[in-house]
């Protein structure tokens, strides 16, 4: 296995790192580290994925990974490049987000051990319990005393929001550096955990936590960013036409991430490879050289997609959204397909192809339904202008038997010319 600070350069994972020394010590196993999640939503998303690979490379080097939710600096709001101060979230609202991202790790990390076979040492801590019994008083000598206001006042973050007339910054916003600060030297203190990973938007909230261990503890820590990510057209990783991709099936689906990835460019394709699977950078170079041959069979994209997916997902979710995008695009016979699938499978089906359950709908009402007509006499038009395909046949019968179409009674395939399908069930 390569040294780790040549592992993450490889992979373009590397932004900034406070000492070298560092890698030193990581490379020699059995130390521990965290990464901070702010629980503002019930699960993680692609932006974090990223950060969630450079610390399997560190996992995969038998060190500890400590997942921190920042339950106590997420009733805050971290000011990052924001504009304005965040709203509030409930303190219900960030326990639940909490329970979720946590169960989302383990899933995740249980999920890579099935395939990988590698073990993954890692935990889970709340800074909320950090605060429990720790009076105003104790914060400002714990804390404060040890960072200047003009360190704090110097920050860009800080700064970009002081300077400009338009906004504005809270002294609670202005705090939150002190209090994720305070996070790693309790975790130095308590579990001598010497270094905090975070993306390169996070660097000064990192170095506050390594400046308040060294001037309390006369100790060194180490922070180590990864870069921001856009792609080759300047869009920010992890966005869509339908927005944030979750990490959650419930919230994005297995299928609609697997889409996102099959629609990478050919100039992303082999940066993503590299920072987003496990597959060795020698061998994606050798990946990006053959797909340049031919780049219209989009034969790596299939794989990139794939592979994120497993990470994610699973092998089953993953051998399922290729199914579903090979019945999209590719199949010549969906109507045997559809018969082949189990229960759970075709209601897989329908959720990525924005279906519905049926309730005795007749022909028109059903197009509606589907949302591939906005009205009965839109559909009517569309019937007879040829366009409505069911179960791959055409409809030219206004009075068509819907109910006695469906496959097997329990599954129809409606289809709108060429690629606008939905997926219907009883």
């Amino acid at each position: 296995m390569k040294s780790l600070r040549k592992e993450l350069e490889d992979r373009g994972l590397l932004y900034q790192i406070s000492n070298e020394k560092m890698f030193e010590l990581y490379d020699k196993w059995w130390e521990s580290f965290y990464c901070g999640f702010d629980p503002t939503a019930d699960s993680l998303h692609l932006w974090n994925f990223i950060g969630f690979m450079v610390a399997v490379h560190f996992m995969r080097r038998w060190n500890k990974y400590i997942a921190l939710t920042w339950g106590a600096t997420g009733m805050i709001g971290d000011p990052g490049w924001k504009d304005a101060e965040r709203t509030f979230l409930s303190e219900d609202d960030l326990i639940k987000n909490d329970k979720a991202i946590s169960k989302q790790i383990t899933w995740i990390l249980d999920n890579l051990k099935s395939f990988t076979w590698e073990d993954f040492m890692f935990g889970f801590v709340n800074n909320k319990d950090f605060y429990t019994d720790m009076w105003y008083l104790d914060f400002l000598r714990e804390v404060w005393k040890y960072i200047t206001v003009n360190v704090m006042m110097s920050k860009d973050t800080v700064k970009k929001r002081i300077e400009d007339p338009s906004k504005s910054i809270s002294y609670t916003e202005f705090s939150y550096m002190l209090l994720q600060g305070y996070d790693f030297s309790k975790l130095y203190k308590d579990n001598w955990l010497r270094l905090q990973i975070g993306g390169q938007d996070q660097w000064w909230n990192l170095v506050t936590g390594t400046e308040i261990i060294r001037k309390k503890y006369e100790a060194e820590t180490f922070a180590l960013t990864w870069p921001l990510i856009t792609d080759s057209t300047w869009k920010k990783f992890g966005k869509s036409e339908w927005n944030a991709i979750w990490l959650e099936k419930n919230k994005t689906s297995p299928y609609e991430v697997y889409q996102y990835f099959m629609n990478t460019a050919d100039a992303d394709l082999e940066r993503y490879l590299k920072m987003l699977t496990l597959i060795e950078t020698e061998e994606i170079e050798g990946i990006v050289k053959k797909h340049m041959q031919h780049p219209e069979d989009r034969e790596w994209q299939k794989l990139l997609a794939y592979k994120v997916v497993e990470i994610i997902h699973g092998t089953s979710e993953a051998d399922l959204a290729v199914k579903i995008s090979d019945f999209m695009f590719a199949s010549n016979d969906r109507v045997s397909v559809l018969k082949s699938l189990t229960d759970s499978e075709i209601d897989t089906f329908k959720n990525a192809m924005w279906g519905f359950k049926y309730e005795w709908e007749n022909l028109f009402e059903t197009i509606v339904k589907s949302g591939l007509e906005s009205s009965n006499s839109n559909a009517r038009n569309s019937v007879s202008s040829g366009a409505i395909f069911i179960n791959e046949q055409k409809v030219d019968d206004f009075n068509f038997d819907v109910d006695s179409a469906f496959i097997n009674d329990r599954v129809l395939l409606l289809r709108k010319w060429k690629k606008n399908f939905r997926i219907i069930t009883k």
